[in-house]
């Protein structure tokens, strides 16, 4: 993984084998980051678990193993229990160029990912932070 920092701006580089939520929140905690908006990521994932909160509240998950295109990288940072936290959103597509997304729980780099996270200023009164879900 490399990134570099301009400003409000970090543009990170994940390699095969790194894990989307785990990079982001490396970095985050290695720049003291309490908030922040995922804007943009593509690249190839693998292992991508992924899905969507039902009307019960309850996630329907679903695992691709194999690898797909990442088309989209969306989300959010904040603090929960004292650490970064990653909520994130993807659209993928498989080798047929079908086009699924959703909720990411966890996606491992199959070649290369490229994201580009805003950060929130600091003078902001309140960090951003998360309380749990019930069901999540």
């Amino acid at each position: 993984m490399e990134y570099t920092r301009s400003g409000s701006d970090i543009f990170m580089r994940l390699d095969k084998g790194e894990e989307i939520h785990t990079s982001i929140q490396s970095i985050c905690e290695s720049e003291g980051i309490s908030g922040a908006a995922i804007t943009s990521g593509i690249g190839r994932v693998q292992d991508t678990d992924l899905g969507y909160l039902d009307d019960q509240n309850i996630y329907q998950r679903i695992v691709r193993k194999d690898p797909h295109e990442l088309l989209s990288l969306q989300g959010n940072v904040s603090i929960f229990d004292g650490k970064p936290f990653t909520h994130l959103h993807v659209v993928l597509s498989d080798n047929d160029h079908k086009v699924q997304g959703g909720h990411l729980f966890a996606s491992t780099i199959h070649v290369v990912g490229e994201i580009h996270m805003r950060v929130l200023e600091k003078n902001v009164s309140v960090p951003m932070t998360r309380c749990s879900i019930p069901g999540s």
